[in-house]
């Protein structure tokens, strides 16, 4: 839910705006429980390791070097909420390859994370996929999720449901804060 995917960039995600009530909400069931994951494009093309410089060769004006720096920062809907909320910042995909955020989850003895935000077909399918692999139970709220296409979008979800259904459950935001004490 940051400002790069929100606004008037290439990276636009449309049908973020038709999700943020709905994830403002879940933030606002427990702020200080929240940990916002936001996507940190390298400086520069040069900066990026392997398979990442190609990409950003395609996406130059994407970097750090040529974006506005408070387009990596979360919407301001819900940067109101940091403090108590958190951010933890990522150079790529998914939280779990470098900063410890399961070893931060662990210390505070989480063992479900409830996930909301975009894109569902990718950053959001890459922190499903390393958070169960890092053994969290996994809350996928659905009306909290967004894509910039909806049928790879789709596709996640019905994947992410129907072959991870032991570690994985869906449901929608009002589903999820009427549970919210029992987490």
């Amino acid at each position: 839910m940051q400002r790069i995917f929100a606004e008037d960039t290439p990276w636009h995600v449309e049908w973020m705006d038709r999700i943020s009530e709905q994830v403002e909400a879940v933030v606002q069931g427990d702020p200080a429980r929240c940990i916002f994951t936001c996507f940190i494009p390298p400086q520069t093309v040069a900066d990026a390791p392997g398979a990442w410089r190609a990409y950003y060769e395609k996406w130059p004006m994407m970097t750090r070097e040529a974006l506005a720096p408070e387009l990596v920062e979360v919407i301001p809907s819900l940067s109101r909420y940091i403090p108590p909320a958190r951010i933890f910042r990522k150079s790529v995909y998914s939280p779990w390859q470098y900063g410890g955020l399961g070893d931060i989850l662990r210390k505070e003895h989480v063992s479900t994370v409830v996930i909301t935000g975009g894109e569902t077909d990718v950053c959001v399918l890459a922190t499903v996929l390393g958070a169960i692999d890092d053994g969290f139970h996994v809350i996928l709220v659905e009306d909290a999720l967004c894509s910039g296409r909806d049928a790879t979008h789709d596709a996640a979800l019905k994947l992410l449901s129907g072959r991870f259904s032991t570690q994985l459950q869906v449901c929608d935001t009002e589903t999820l804060l009427r549970s919210l004490p029992l987490l």
